[in-house]
């Protein structure tokens, strides 16, 4: 008997939600909530008692049993790094993670991704989009509660005893490369590469993890594969989560420029018709085009101020960053509440200047300028596909003060900058 295609791509998408469902059964009780904070079930108004927000099945025990969120006045900041690939996250999830009072993780929902739907991080398949957003929600509700055991799950091959060398970009993250979850690095150092924690430490333990994670007041979590703000209102209005969303923008025009020398396979075509002038017959636009309409849809959802982002929303331009790295960090750090140590400016310091030196080896900056590699994108593109990004991107580049160029000669004149003065106030 044959089967159509249609049938096929029922099926498949049937074992998708099937396998996700299994997932989510397995590794999570039934919820029920804890009362909500007051006076009298928080200690608000004496002892620091904290308890947690949820509690398991019947007869597994008290709320008490789970002390993962301190719902009282001084409860955690939950950091949410909302960007899209090659728009500068990695840079603000680091000056996030300096802070020697957050937990940080860098893309969790990797894993989420190359479990349940492999190879299609940009599909806009509508039964896709529901399986990993409904995935990504939970998990991340489970790792600001610092329950790190949820991600076993999606890690291949299952962690033994709760211990894995497969967690994604470990490395990235300060907490997971020092004492207790790593004995490799003492005190002293401040500064460990990512690649040397990945060398020396042992594999990851993840209940050291967990305990790393409760001992900071903060966590922080930066994430690329969630479309819009939109998809995460579940998780803002969640009463037990205190959420404070910063959504990362970049000029299409460099985040194209930087993922075509990035993803040298996926982006082999738009390499062809940057050489040739001339753009091939089968050249996947949505991979461009996905990114302005998920810009314009999450950018105008935030800046349009509804009720439930008040407090928690933070539009930040990858631009203004790079050309004023330590003022902007620190209106960041206004708006989470937080005051900046001196571990993050050290480290703006460090990896936003140029250098010279042959030992300079900071992946951030310290061998560039980031002011200057902002905009370095007009020296890589040609003009033709400029002016067609300028074209199907033109709402979101006008919303969000990117300037387009009218000749060649205006594209690579450096000293004329395409990013407008623009001020965009947190909703508070």
């Amino acid at each position: 008997m044959q089967c159509s295609w249609k049938a096929v791509i029922l099926l498949a998408l049937a074992s998708i939600a099937i396998q996700y469902t299994a997932i989510r059964t397995l590794t999570s009780k039934p919820f029920q909530l804890c009362p909500l904070p007051s006076p009298q079930n928080c200690g608000l108004g004496g002892q620091e008692t904290e308890p947690p927000f949820e509690r398991g099945a019947a007869g597994s025990g008290s709320c008490d049993d789970y002390p993962y969120f301190t719902i009282n006045a001084t409860r955690k900041t939950h950091i949410l790094v909302l960007a899209t690939t090659r728009s500068g996250s990695s840079f603000v999830g680091q000056l996030l993670n300096q802070h020697q009072d957050v937990f940080y993780l860098f893309e969790p929902l990797y894993h989420v991704q190359t479990t349940l739907i492999p190879r299609l991080s940009h599909s806009r398949n509508a039964a896709d989009r529901r399986v990993m957003l409904g995935a990504s929600r939970d998990l991340l509700r489970s790792l600001y509660g610092c329950d790190l055991y949820f991600l076993e799950s999606y890690i291949k091959p299952t962690p033994t005893n709760h211990t894995t060398d497969k967690l994604f970009r470990r490395g990235a993250s300060r907490a997971l490369c020092q004492q207790p979850v790593c004995d490799a690095f003492g005190p002293a150092d401040m500064n460990v590469e990512e690649g040397d924690c990945v060398k020396k430490c042992a594999a990851l333990n993840m209940t050291l993890a967990t305990e790393a994670c409760r001992e900071k007041r903060h966590v922080a979590i930066k994430i690329v594969r969630v479309p819009e703000i939109g998809d995460l209102r579940a998780l803002v209005e969640d009463p037990r989560l205190n959420i404070k969303v910063i959504q990362l923008v970049r000029d299409p025009r460099g985040i194209l420029s930087s993922r075509i020398e990035t993803f040298r396979d996926t982006y082999r075509l738009w390499r062809i018709w940057r050489a040739t002038g001339r753009r091939p017959y089968n050249l996947d636009l949505s991979q461009l085009t996905v990114v302005c309409e998920d810009f314009l849809s999450s950018v105008s959802t935030g800046l349009n101020h509804p009720y439930w982002l008040k407090g928690k929303y933070m539009l930040v331009r990858y631009e203004d960053l790079a050309r004023n790295p330590l003022l902007k960090t620190k209106e960041i750090y206004d708006y989470l509440g937080l005051p900046m140590d001196k571990n993050v400016e050290d480290w703006i310091h460090a990896n936003t200047r140029g250098s010279n030196e042959p030992s300079a080896k900071h992946k951030f900056g310290t061998v560039r300028d980031s002011a200057a590699n902002a905009e370095s994108w007009r020296l890589k593109l040609s003009y033709d596909m400029v002016e067609y990004t300028q074209t199907v991107c033109q709402k979101v580049l006008h919303q969000l003060g990117y300037k387009a160029v009218k000749s060649v000669e205006e594209l690579k004149n450096m000293s004329l900058s395409l990013v407008q003065d623009k001020t965009f106030v947190p909703f508070l």
